[in-house]
This record gives C-alpha cells, sequence and structure tokens, in this order.
C-alpha cells in the first residue's frame, strides 16, 4: 500500500458579503423565517419515503414468495420494478439523508442514509465522492470524480482525448447502464483504497481496515439479500436470478446517469480549472451557477421521483435543504441570479436536456 498523500486541493476567490451569494442566502432564510419552515423533510417526505421504498421491496417479495416463478415475463418484470425502485432510492432517500437533509434528527439520516446498502452501495464512499469531492469541485477535472469515468468517456475538455472517444455518444448509453453494477462489486473497494491513499477517510473517522471490514459485511448482507434467498426460495433457475440482477441494476444504473449526466456534462457548463497558484477565477457559489444545469421544473411527477435533483442549480447552491422545498425556492434564486447577472441554466423538458448532452458527449469526443 502507498503511503497517505494529501488531496492537492484549490482555493476559491472571496466572497465579498454584498454580493450574489450573501444575498441569496439571506432571502432564503428570510422565505424559510417568514414561512414558519424547517428546512428540512415534512410529512410529504415521510409518505413518500414510504412509498418509494414499496416500489423495491414489494416486488422483491413477490420474486422471493415465488409467485413470479409460473410466468418469466413476470419473473423479469418484478426486477425491472425494482431497478425503477432503486433509482428512486437513491433519489429522494438515500441522497437527503446522506446530506443530512432529510431530517433535522442527525441519528435519523445517518441510518436512512445507510439504506444504500440495501441496494448494493456503501455510504461512506459516496458520502466522499459526492458531498466532498463533486459538491466541493463540481467539474474541477482531477478533483471532481463525478467526471472520473476512466479512459473509456471523455467528460471534460481536459481530460486525454483518445480515437475511440468520437463514438461515446453512441456508447456511452450502455456504460451508463453499468454504473449501479459496479457500486455493488467493486468500486466501493477501490474507493475505499483511494479514499485512504488521499487521507479522506479520516473525514468518516474511519481507518482503512475498518472501512474494508465494513464494506466487506455490507457486500455479504447485500449478496444474501438479492441473490441467495431468491435462488433459495424464489422457485426458478439460478441463472434467472443471475439475469434479472442483471436486469435490475442496469435499468437502475441508466437512469442515475442520466438523472445526473444532465447537470453538469452540458454544451452550457463550463469546466474551470486552477492557476498556477491553485486558485480559481470565481468564488464557490459564482462556480457552483456556472457549471450546474436545471432540467424539466415543470414536469412535476418526474421532480418528485428522482427527489428535485432536475433542479441541481438550487441542489447545489444549499445541499442541506430538503428537496421538497426546491420548487419553492427555485424562484428565489433565479430572479437573485438576474439581479447580479449570474447565469442560470436550464432546459425545459428532460427529453431536451437528454439531446444536449449527448450533443455534447459528442463534442467531447471530437474536440
Amino acid at each position: 500500500m502507498s503511503s497517505v498523500q494529501k488531496l492537492p486541493l484549490v482555493k476559491f476567490a472571496p466572497r465579498n458579503g454584498v454580493g450574489f451569494f450573501d444575498t441569496l442566502k439571506a432571502r432564503i432564510d428570510e422565505y424559510f423565517k417568514t414561512n414558519n419552515l424547517e428546512m428540512h423533510g415534512d410529512t410529504s417526505m415521510k409518505w413518500k419515503s414510504v412509498i418509494i421504498i414499496s416500489m423495491y421491496l414489494i416486488p422483491y417479495a413477490v420474486m422471493v414468495s415465488g409467485l413470479g416463478a409460473a410466468n418469466l415475463w413476470l419473473f423479469y418484470g418484478l426486477w425491472i420494478l425494482m431497478g425503477i425502485g432503486m433509482t428512486g432510492i437513491g433519489c429522494s432517500i438515500m441522497h437527503d439523508s446522506n446530506h443530512d437533509s432529510y431530517s433535522g434528527n442527525k441519528g435519523l439520516n445517518k441510518y436512512l442514509g445507510k439504506i444504500i446498502i440495501l441496494v448494493g452501495g456503501y455510504d461512506v464512499t459516496w458520502r466522499l465522492q459526492h458531498n466532498v469531492l463533486h459538491h466541493t469541485y463540481t467539474n474541477i477535472d482531477g478533483l471532481d470524480h463525478d467526471i472520473d469515468a476512466g479512459i473509456l468517456l471523455r467528460f471534460s475538455p481536459h481530460q486525454k482525448r483518445r480515437k475511440f472517444h468520437k463514438y461515446q455518444h453512441i456508447y456511452a448509453w450502455f456504460l451508463y447502464g453499468l454504473l449501479t453494477f459496479q457500486w455493488a462489486t467493486i468500486k466501493d473497494f477501490r474507493q475505499v483504497r483511494d479514499y485512504h491513499r488521499l487521507d479522506l477517510l479520516k473525514k468518516e473517522k474511519l481507518t482503512l481496515n475498518q472501512a474494508l471490514l465494513q464494506v466487506t459485511l455490507y457486500k455479504i448482507i447485500y449478496y444474501t439479500f438479492i441473490m441467495v434467498l431468491p435462488m433459495l426460495f424464489a422457485g426458478v433457475a439460478w441463472y434467472h436470478v443471475v439475469l434479472g440482477f442483471c436486469s435490475m441494476h442496469f435499468v437502475s444504473g441508466l437512469m442515475l446517469s442520466a438523472i445526473f449526466q444532465l447537470a453538469h456534462v452540458m454544451g452550457e457548463c463550463e469546466f474551470p480549472m486552477p492557476n498556477d497558484s491553485r486558485k480559481m477565477e470565481n468564488n464557490w457559489a459564482i462556480h457552483q451557477m456556472r457549471n450546474t444545469a436545471n432540467f424539466a421544473p415543470k414536469n412535476k411527477v418526474l421532480g418528485w421521483f428522482i427527489g428535485g435533483l432536475n433542479r441541481q442549480v438550487e441542489h447545489h447552491l444549499f445541499p442541506y435543504i430538503c428537496h421538497v422545498h426546491y420548487k419553492n425556492i427555485a424562484p428565489i434564486v433565479k430572479q437573485t441570479a438576474q439581479e447580479f447577472g449570474v447565469p442560470y441554466y436550464e432546459q425545459p423538458t428532460f427529453f431536451a436536456a437528454l439531446k444536449e448532452h449527448a450533443r455534447m458527449l459528442k463534442e467531447l469526443g471530437r474536440a
């Protein structure tokens, strides 16, 4: 094991106290105070959690009971429904919980955040990649691991371009479907190693051995739940369980990738880099506004299911606010941005955003 080294951090420009974000934060605080609202989830969040978790567990219960064994179409349909439920759990429950925005009770946030174990992930590495690296250093190559997809995909103009990238707008969608399959297999182990080397595990108050023990235990629990029990009780051959498992993860991986990539790998988004002194041109809030985009703001069904992640601008500025409030604070954010001449990127529909993302993949592949 290599020696521990520090992450090569960058420094954002300071806020001036009367600029965009200070004004916006004061207005958001006033909104919650005036309306006597908590920034965390409300009763609707609890009902949503019950519904979405049921979308994952009810198909599982039907499958394990053996009721799907008589019809393989039904059997595979149950796995696909579980894949959709996985997506909802990730976007609407686990995401807010691991940002401490689901509830004002930190203990409840901690335990709900561990629901990621039920869908094959590890909450520690997720928080380090998403909360620490992605939210702080959004779209900065080498620091934001969300835009680091290895050699097969080029998500930033600062990454090395290879000849096969000119086809990435075609094959990317298949690779997107492998996202959660990676989580469930090798990615968490690899990230535990990498985050130890970058001295990040201490943020979670863990040693390398403790983290490895946890992730190993969680994977044993997950595979017992998702593979062993269905093989024992579903009443179908083992290979149907394996194929169903792969189908579930492909559906969820494709959905989650489409949701998150539409926020930052878009034509209007920027990919700034620090200067030779490791300093950024803009302060953190302006940096977020220049590389984050919303989509489908009027689609209530989509917004409900994906936990308001179609409003990534609001989420990146205020990750500690539960997503049930995004639709109400969005007009405040947009108006304040206009007043200060700050960009507010937004695609009108989900399919318009998908089209723009595909165009951006093509451009990055041929640039």
